[in-house]
């Protein structure tokens, strides 16, 4: 093989370069992450060594004592952190340290201001990994060779955390990876043994292999005649954590600073999680899950490309990432682990597609989640708690009602939304507050879908129900529109869009009231006549309203017509919407209509009506097909009331 197919410059992706500055600059304050994440990278190749070995006994070379060492040289500045897992090809290299293989990190970087402190948890969000030694070290060199090969096929990757890397191939005996840090001239403390020990400890005591560091010879010990009574003990390396999988312990003996770590390494976050469920479930089907609630949502929650799941263990045996089937996709933001004594060793995605253990353990999770979610929605000295989680995961969640019919009641329970009960635009109402609210002789749950808050909250469709004090839920998230057409009733209370044309609310008044509208819709009949005939099919239908106070007018929908809301999110989608004809509605109360309603010219009548339209259309969807010719028809009226 010549020098040149030996050892070659490469240059990094650009996303990897962004990532190095960001780090380090950025995480200054967080920097001994870095053993986190290289000790927890090292378990993982023996997890997945593990894995293939079940297959291939012959992987393990004769060495199936798996480990990860660590190791400190003062003279050489260097920290090293040697595993003996299933160790990397030249391609494995190339594409793991040298490309971040993650969809959406253009949107990532897009995000990132400038700031250290907001950066640093976005990139914590984001996951550093390997990327994280260049948070201490000016020069990362990493020896690697994979399981089963020749040890002629090693790999040695050199670079300063700069424009490019050097890949060469070098002879290493004994499979694994080896990472050497150089590290900065002002990173000393990490060359002392105790530091990087107390560290290790902290963040990686859970590790479910032996991480080893040396332990220095003990002098033998000499009594006062000079006879030895202790022989001196040679050095060795010696386990510095407990080396027992956390989640196979008694939860009785886990501190929640425990917890707190191991869910760092789980999920490569940097902030606390916001509660977790661990429990182990005996019976037909035998399992232990670990399921952790994040504080913050990731970067790429909604990037369909991401594969999203948690990871899968058999007997203690690590199985997978981003075991997808455990946990339903409105739950996604769930980060953990299961662990089954029942599925086999060799268990397969595909195997899992329509396992009934795996069924069993993904409705065992789900119940478990909202179970979790729920205690922690009712709990007052947690509201700040659920309030974050709302903020961050409310979206996501709002996808269950359609995915998971069996739950959708315990699901709906969990949300929150604004109203009109508090006018704000804080997302802090519950269903079963809403319906203790409810007025006497109320049997439904209103509430308008809108492009933003203040839109819903002014919508003219309220009027009525903020003169009669019955509370609305005001919704204004894209989703809200399409969680409605799926999410019909609620504690046997149907749910009502107020922007319907059928919303009713006679059983709430008397019969004075009753009996002055009937009066008044004979008064207007005319009027409406009149209307139906200037507008022709631009409308369904032309009614007077009962549920306006301030506004002229007002469009609504049919029942069964599609509303605004869900046409424009066909349209986002690049879907076509059907063409909605909607009912006009106006209000004879008013002084404009009354005013219209006396117009003897027809021509001039047909103008009002149709401006009175526009305007309800356009408070109703937020635009025009053509408000030049609205403003042009507008000031000619204005013209002729002023002259």
């Amino acid at each position: 093989m010549s020098e040149a197919a030996q050892k070659e410059t490469l240059g990094f992706q650009t996303e990897v370069k962004q990532l190095l500055q960001l780090m380090i600059h950025s995480l200054y304050s967080n920097k001994e992450i870095f053993l986190r994440e290289l000790v927890s990278n090292a378990s993982d190749a023996a997890d997945k060594l593990r894995f293939k070995a079940l297959e291939n006994n012959d992987l393990y070379e004769n060495d199936g004592d798996l480990r990860v060492r660590v190791s400190v040289n003062k003279d050489a500045r260097t920290i090293t952190i040697a595993d003996n897992g299933i160790g990397m090809t030249r391609e494995d290299v190339i594409n793991n340290l040298g490309t971040i293989a993650k969809s959406g990190t253009a949107d990532f970087f897009s995000k990132l201001s400038g700031d250290q402190a907001k950066d640093s948890q976005l990139i914590g969000q984001f996951g550093v990994g390997f990327y994280s030694a260049f948070i201490v070290a000016d020069e990362v060199v990493v020896k690697t060779r994979a399981a089963g090969v020749d040890a002629s096929q090693g790999v040695e990757w050199t670079s300063k955390g700069e424009g490019d890397f050097t890949i060469a191939d070098i002879e290493v005996p004994q499979r694994g990876t080896e990472i050497i840090l150089h590290l900065r001239e002002d990173e000393d403390e990490f060359l002392d043994d105790w530091k990087v020990r107390s560290t290790i400890t902290r963040y990686s005591d859970h590790i479910n292999i032996p991480v080893q560091m040396f332990k220095e010879e003990v002098p033998a010990v000499t009594d006062e005649e000079g006879n030895e009574s202790s022989p001196a003990e040679p050095a060795k390396w010696e386990a510095i954590n407990k080396g027992t999988a956390l989640w196979t312990c008694e939860k009785a003996d886990i501190s929640e600073d425990e917890y707190k770590e191991f869910y760092k390494t789980v999920a490569h976050d940097f902030d606390d999680p916001l509660t977790w469920s661990h429990s182990k479930v005996e019976g037909k089907t035998e399992y232990t899950s670990l399921l952790y609630i994040p504080k913050r949502a990731p970067f790429n929650m909604w990037d369909r490309d991401t594969k999203n799941g948690i990871k899968l263990y058999v007997q203690r045996v690590f199985i997978m990432d981003d075991a997808e089937k455990f946990l339903p996709s409105y739950l996604r933001f769930v980060k953990g682990l299961v662990d089954s004594n029942d599925l086999p060793l060799n268990v397969s995605r595909e195997i899992l597609q329509d396992n009934k253990i795996t069924q069993s353990i993904r409705s065992g999770n789900t119940k478990k989640i909202l179970s979790l979610l729920d205690r922690m929605a009712k709990n007052e000295e947690k509201a700040q708690e659920y309030a974050t989680f709302w903020k961050e995961f409310g979206n996501v969640l709002k996808e269950g009602p359609a995915e998971d019919f069996a739950n959708k009641e315990k699901i709906a329970k969990l949300f929150r939304f604004a109203s009109t009960h508090n006018d704000t635009a804080e997302q802090s109402v519950g269903l079963d507050a809403y319906i203790e609210r409810m007025k006497e002789g109320q049997d439904k749950i209103y509430y308008i879908t809108a492009d933003s808050f203040d839109a819903a909250k002014n919508s003219p469709h309220l009027e009525i129900f903020r003169k009669k004090g019955i509370e609305v839920l005001l919704m204004s998230d894209r989703i809200d529109e399409w969680l409605m057409s799926h999410l019909t009733e609620y504690s046997e209370k149907q749910f009502q869009s107020v922007a319907k044309a059928n919303v009713d609310l006679s059983d709430l008044d008397d019969e004075e009231t009753k009996k002055e509208q009937e009066e008044t819709e004979k008064e207007f009949s005319s009027f409406v006549e009149r209307a139906k005939t200037a507008l022709g099919d631009k409308v369904k239908d032309v009614k007077v309203s009962h549920r306006l106070t301030e506004s002229p007018a007002v469009i609504t929908t049919d029942e069964n017509d599609m509303n605004t809301q869900m046409a424009k999110l066909l349209e986002a989608a690049g879907q076509a919407a059907p063409e909605t004809k909607y009912i006009f509605e106006v209000n004879p109360e008013h002084a404009l209509v009354k005013r219209v309603a006396d117009e003897a010219d027809e021509e001039a009548f047909k103008e009002w009506v149709d401006v009175l339209f526009l305007q309800a259309t356009l408070a109703e969807k937020g635009s025009l097909e053509d408000p030049a010719s609205f403003v042009s028809r507008l000031n000619k009226l204005l013209l002729k009331v002023t002259a």
